[in-house]
């Protein structure tokens, strides 16, 4: 063995006997910049029979893919794997090493990498970036090497909490979690109904009858399929989602008045340019200290912007006076509040008008927003 090989192999960290280095160059791989050790791996008897009377038979490449330090530069090892033909049993055998596994061209050490990757907080992109692999191989080592136990289906949290994300792809994937110590129940790879009440039927129900609470945003077919799935369980709308549906109903009333006047008026700029303002708690708003705003040419406090803003309209007045009331009936968790609110009279904006129908339809999930502590 050279000194080059026994460097190049201590500086891997690679102990496979039957592999020799011979050089290392720099070129390029699908386009980018990458750095190659150029390698044999030798092989001296049959694998079929063992035998040792053999014929060379050529080589194969391949360029293995390592491990790398800086995810700028690529690492590969480009093998020529040793053909032989047996000379007892007629077999054709190749080169083999525990470095890689069969018909594969990711090294076995960048594999554990992506692994021991997976533990830790970051995206399936970065992780691919990091190792130069594709997002789908991160994907495929997730599928291939997750905790294949047995699911346990004779034990549910007491108080559930569902919602969606993002996942690879950006499709929409179900996650269930215990709603008191967040841990992770069950994530499912999209949100359609047949699947998720395909999962929760394997639980018997005389354990699904032990769940007390479930926790969701407003989408009508969880709350559906949690009577369904839990008979004794209270259904909770969070109240985040509550506040989000909330918010957009009043901007979009604010914009269709914003529309009325010419781009630049007084009146425009009003609505326009300080929408975050009228989204605040009104309590938290600046009351005493006025700065000059470059858009109105005047010296305001951010209450009289609000204040101005909303008369230039009663049905935009109306509607955020009665945001502020149910935001402030949900704080302070005022259930009598919160009923009387959805039964008010005033002119409000369209879209807050069918919020407020959505919220009369399933008023008692929503009343148990303001009733339990317990969020998603």
């Amino acid at each position: 063995m050279t000194s080059l090989n026994n460097y190049i192999k201590f500086t891997l960290n690679i102990e496979a006997d039957n592999l020799e280095f011979l050089d290392t160059s720099l070129g390029k791989y699908r386009g980018r910049e990458a750095k190659f050790y150029h390698a044999v791996l030798h092989l001296d008897h049959c694998l079929v029979c063992g035998s040792d009377h053999i014929w060379h038979n050529g080589h194969s490449y391949s360029n293995l893919r390592y491990l790398a330090l800086d995810a700028s530069l690529p690492v590969f090892i480009r093998i020529a794997k040793e053909r032989i033909i047996c000379q007892d049993c007629h077999h054709n055998s190749m080169a083999e090493t525990n470095l890689v596994n069969k018909y594969c061209h990711i090294s076995n050490p960048v594999k554990r990498k992506i692994i021991s990757a997976l533990t830790e907080d970051m995206s399936m992109k970065t992780i691919a970036i990091q190792n130069s692999v594709s997002t789908c191989t991160v994907q495929r080592m997730l599928e291939k090497y997750q905790t294949t136990s047995t699911q346990d289906y004779d034990w549910l949290p007491e108080h559930l909490a569902f919602d969606e994300f993002k996942g690879v792809g950006r499709q929409l994937n179900f996650i269930a979690l215990d709603g008191q110590s967040h841990h992770v129940l069950k994530i499912l790879p999209n949100r359609f109904k047949k699947d998720i009440l395909k999962y929760f039927k394997h639980f018997p129900i005389t354990i699904r009858r032990k769940v007390k609470t479930v926790m969701m945003d407003l989408n009508y077919s969880y709350d559906i399929m949690a009577r369904e799935l839990f008979p004794n369980a209270q259904i909770i709308f969070d109240r985040f989602h509550i506040i989000q549906m909330l918010n957009r109903s009043f901007n979009s009333c604010r914009i269709h008045v914003m529309k009325k006047y010419h781009k630049g008026s007084r009146e425009y700029n009003l609505l326009k340019y300080y929408w975050k303002l009228y989204l605040k708690p009104f309590d938290d708003l600046e009351k005493t200290k006025p700065h000059y705003k470059w858009h109105l040419k005047d010296t305001l406090t951010q209450e009289q912007i609000v204040t101005d803003g909303l008369a230039l309209s009663e049905e935009s007045e109306n509607t955020y006076n009665l945001l502020q009331d149910i935001s402030k009936a949900l704080i302070n968790k005022n259930v009598s509040d919160l009923r009387k609110l959805f039964n008010c009279k005033d002119t409000i904006g369209y879209q807050m008008n069918i919020t407020v129908k959505t919220f009369k339809r399933c008023l008692h999930d929503l009343l148990n927003a303001a009733r339990f502590t317990e969020s998603n």
